[in-house]
């Protein structure tokens, strides 16, 4: 079985806040958390995202899941150093 292409990302929402999450198509989850439509997450939608900070493709869903639960469980500093380093 061929599987899709999976992304683990994290968005910076308008209060500073961070959010990780995964998917299989990066760009229509950015536009359903960016809109706050029905399908947005329910973090999004009462904090508003603003911007798309870091993502990471992975080839299978386990690999995504296992790389947003250690983010996850990262302290804030330390997934801001992330950003910061992703953005160099």
């Amino acid at each position: 079985m061929n599987e899709s292409k999976y992304f683990t990302y994290i968005l910076r929402c308008t209060d500073n806040t961070l959010y990780t999450g995964i998917t299989t198509d990066l760009e229509r989850r950015m536009k359903e958390h960016f809109s706050q439509n029905e399908k947005c997450a329910k973090y999004t939608k009462r904090h508003k995202a603003k911007k798309l900070e870091a993502a990471w493709t992975s080839s299978n869903r386990k690999a995504a899941s296992k790389l947003e639960y250690y983010i996850k469980h990262l302290s804030k500093a330390n997934k801001e150093a992330i950003i910061k380093i992703m953005q160099i």
